[in-house]
């Protein structure tokens, strides 16, 4: 049995916890092993403040299930995320200080900054999790435990299928650096599996989800997780239907919100899903540099560094005169074929971190630093 092997193996184990379906199942098995052994585990449950009352009694049912062998962290710092429902506040901070927040946090959670030696001031949640992994191991071997499924996503299976370092060979294993590895032990569970566990064993699940099936949300859309991202952002209607009392207080707390859920089932030009159109007489170039142009200046200014970065790896390799305006199938996933019609999606989207275009975000505190370092290289390269 896989946890039975990171009990093992691993001196230190700490569970990643959102109070999802899939999370929810791994720390009942994690559990199990973990009383039988009578181990502590540590786990972990980011609060992201704007979320359902739902999701927030489940989790805090599911510490006190375990209290007994668990040490817990219910972080409530200020951590920064992306908003992909609005252009003047691309990101959005988590508790931040003095604005007035969609509800409290619970009394034990962990809202003291000074708690961890690692932690800034509304650091990224891409910065946070690993930083946290790196402090939990102390210097020890240590096993972050993540309930994702590679049938969830081709990102999650490009997770469990790719070339990487892992611990003795296990696929399900990505070493993060030191010490610490990841491991996602129902990484080949389906839905169906997650379910039937519940059912069967009659264990807690987030209420939630009887909730998206009466609002007709299919099983495999059915997903909690911070609300604002570019994929998470076509959920909100959900928020109207299932919590409206919540809504009323996300719509006051987030840039956007409202705007975001209106337009979040469509699949043009609103959002970016699916396809994208342009003006007729304009090509995808021109269309581009529109939305540019349309841009509050900050925003702009952050896209022009990562295109100019895109248009400039390309323009040393592949495409020598510059990318294609367009080519078949460059909007998919599964490829990054250049294209300046690929880069008005990432644009649509409101893609801030520009993941479409294969970059991943610029940790905290190198980003004043690479703003400034980017201007001086645009002028260099003549782009954008």
């Amino acid at each position: 049995m896989r946890i039975a092997r990171i009990f093992d193996d691993f001196p230190r184990v700490c569970v990643s916890f959102s109070a999802g379906k899939d999370s929810t199942v791994m720390l009942h098995l994690v559990m199990e092993e973990a009383a039988k052994r009578r181990r502590r585990v540590g786990v972990l449950f980011i609060d992201w403040e704007c979320q359902y009352k739902l999701t927030i009694s489940h989790a805090e049912e599911m510490f006190g299930l375990y209290d007994e062998y668990i040490d817990p962290y219910w972080v409530a710092l200020p951590i920064t995320t992306v908003n992909a429902v609005s252009q003047f506040e691309p990101e959005w901070i988590a508790w931040e200080p003095g604005k007035a927040w969609v509800r409290n946090p619970p009394d034990f959670a962990i809202t003291d900054p000074g708690r961890f030696p690692f932690y800034r001031h509304a650091m990224k949640f891409e910065d946070f999790v690993p930083a946290f992994g790196a402090w939990f191991s102390g210097g020890q071997l240590s096993a972050m435990l993540v309930g994702i499924r590679s049938d969830e996503s081709l990102n999650r299976y490009r997770t469990m299928s790719r070339r990487k370092s892992t611990f003795e060979g296990l696929q399900w294993t990505t070493w993060m650096g030191d010490a610490v590895y990841n491991a996602y032990p129902i990484y080949d569970w389906k839905t169906e599996d997650i379910w039937t566990y519940c059912g069967k064993f009659l264990k807690p699940y987030n209420k939630l989800y009887d909730r998206m099936h009466q609002a007709g949300v299919p099983l495999s859309r059915q997903r909690i997780c911070e609300p604002f991202g570019s994929e998470q952002r076509q959920g909100l209607w959900l928020f109207q239907v299932i919590e409206p009392e919540t809504w009323a207080l996300l719509v006051a707390r987030v840039n956007g919100a409202n705007s975001g859920s209106l337009y979040a089932k469509e699949s043009g030009n609103i959002l970016g899903n699916t396809r994208i159109t342009k003006p007729e007489k304009m090509t995808w170039e021109q269309y581009a540099m529109f939305l540019l142009a349309t841009m509050p200046s900050t925003t702009a200014e952050h896209y022009k560094n990562k295109i100019a970065t895109y248009l400039k790896w390309y323009r040393d390799r592949e495409f020598p005169d510059g990318i294609p305006d367009w080519q078949v199938a460059d909007c998919g996933a599964a490829d990054d074929k250049p294209s300046w019609r690929r880069i008005c999606k990432t644009l649509v989207r409101n893609d801030y971190w520009c993941k479409t275009l294969s970059f991943s975000p610029t940790k905290t505190e190198a980003y004043e630093k690479y703003k400034k370092l980017m201007k001086q290289r645009r002028e260099e390269w003549g782009l954008i």
